[in-house]
């Protein structure tokens, strides 16, 4: 029986629409295939680019917006402070890929874009002039945010190298400048410490007091299993990974050039943080979330700071391959980032998932969330690493709950 034409018609737009269903798998594979790198490297300018094109420009005062936590304490001081804060947030923790050379013709362009406007941003920063002029000694937060911008310094020697002697001066100054401010009882004490570290890795007259006191207090302050507590009390949040783990790595290397008086004491430093890096694997759950708990939740991705910062400096313990942690970071900047409120004008929003301005706390300004680039501090690995180049890795999370048998995990005895 021969077939009528609507028939054929049918056929035909079967036929059509199963091979432009092939095409959009060839696609949807095409683009699974585009390398983990690229998505960070797209989210990573998606979150920068307003900061530093801005400051680049001169503009950011004028472009950036005056939002504060609905929890804020003094919003017209948190807002002055919005400035360096949001500069020592970004260049903190898109360092590593600044200082990277190589990579895709496309990422090399970006980068060169990035470094332009880091530098140009950078010195609008410091000109008393300029629009955009920061000024570091307006309270006790710019010894945080200085801390940071100095961190960003210590990650990126290139930055240091091509922002000029006489904005070198003025940086120096600036750090300075912020000895002034008595460090809260708490992490604080690693904030003037790290200024200390970055003045002395490049030559300049350094505190080895303020060093020393922090790095024997933090020793004082270790609670166990790789963790400390954040001042007298031990709290469960993020502030581990926030500042205590990753500033007390960059002490090591920075210090433990300098003198050898600490040595006994970094051993256990390293020991303990391979140690966090395994418990914070083990906090991301399958899907990329992870427990919303304690203070400053709203940083994001910088929950994983310290594991970030483990990986890129390939000090990841055994237990650990880059490739998983690879994909676990993967899940929690798409968890994080993927919600249609995370940005508003292209702004980042106080909020873990989304904007949800209740989980902000008093400190919390425009510039704070930003902390969370430091999730992008692999970056600065380049393509050819095994972090990036190995094949994907199913992580902690994953394997047990999908009931795969997997090794029970056992605290460690690190004092």
């Amino acid at each position: 029986m021969m077939m009528r034409k609507s028939t054929y018609v049918i056929l035909a737009m079967l036929l059509l629409s199963m091979g432009v269903f092939a095409q959009k798998r060839k696609v949807a594979k095409k683009q699974e295939a585009l390398s983990d790198r690229q998505f960070w490297l797209q989210q990573m300018d998606k979150m920068v680019k307003p900061v530093l094109y801005n400051l680049a420009q001169d503009s950011l005062r004028i472009a950036m917006p005056k939002v504060t936590s609905v929890h804020i304490d003094n919003k017209e001081h948190r807002i002055k402070v919005q400035y360096v804060e949001v500069l020592g947030r970004v260049l903190s923790g898109i360092a590593p890929w600044l200082q990277l050379e190589g990579g895709s013709a496309e990422e090399v362009a970006l980068r060169k874009k990035y470094r332009d406007w880091a530098v140009k941003g950078i010195s609008n920063a410091l000109d008393s002039n300029a629009k955009d002029f920061m000024n570091f000694n307006i309270g006790g937060q710019q010894l945080v945010d200085a801390s940071y911008v100095a961190y960003a310094f210590v990650r990126a020697p290139w930055l240091w190298e091509n922002i000029g002697k006489k904005n070198q001066q003025l940086l120096v100054k600036s750090i300075q400048t912020t000895r002034q401010f008595k460090p809260v009882f708490s992490n604080w004490l690693l904030f003037s410490a790290m200024n200390e570290a970055f003045l002395a890795k490049y030559g300049f007259d350094w505190d080895p007091m303020r060093v020393d006191y922090a790095l024997q207090q933090l020793e004082q302050w270790y609670v166990g299993d790789g963790m400390y507590s954040d001042g007298t009390s031990y709290a469960f949040d993020y502030y581990n990974s926030y500042v205590i783990h990753p500033y007390l790595a960059a002490l090591v290397d920075i210090i433990g050039k300098k003198t050898t008086a600490y040595n006994t004491m970094f051993d256990k430093i390293k020991k303990r943080n391979e140690r966090y890096a395994i418990i914070q694997e083990r906090l991301i759950n399958a899907d990329g979330t992870y427990p919303a708990t304690g203070r400053s939740i709203v940083y994001r991705g910088a929950a994983f700071h310290h594991l970030a910062d483990m990986a890129w400096r390939k000090a990841l313990p055994k237990q650990l391959s880059p490739e998983q942690v690879r994909c676990a970071l993967t899940a929690v900047i798409r968890k994080t980032l993927e919600s249609p409120t995370t940005y508003k004008n292209g702004w980042l929003t106080i909020g873990l998932y989304g904007e949800q301005p209740n989980l902000g706390d008093f400190y919390n300004n425009q510039g704070s969330p930003y902390i969370c680039t430091n999730i992008f501090l692999p970056l600065g690995l380049p393509e050819s690493d095994q972090f990036w180049s190995g094949p994907a890795a199913r992580w902690s999370a994953q394997k047990i709950w999908s009931g795969e048998d997997f090794p029970n995990d056992h605290s460690a005895n690190l004092k």
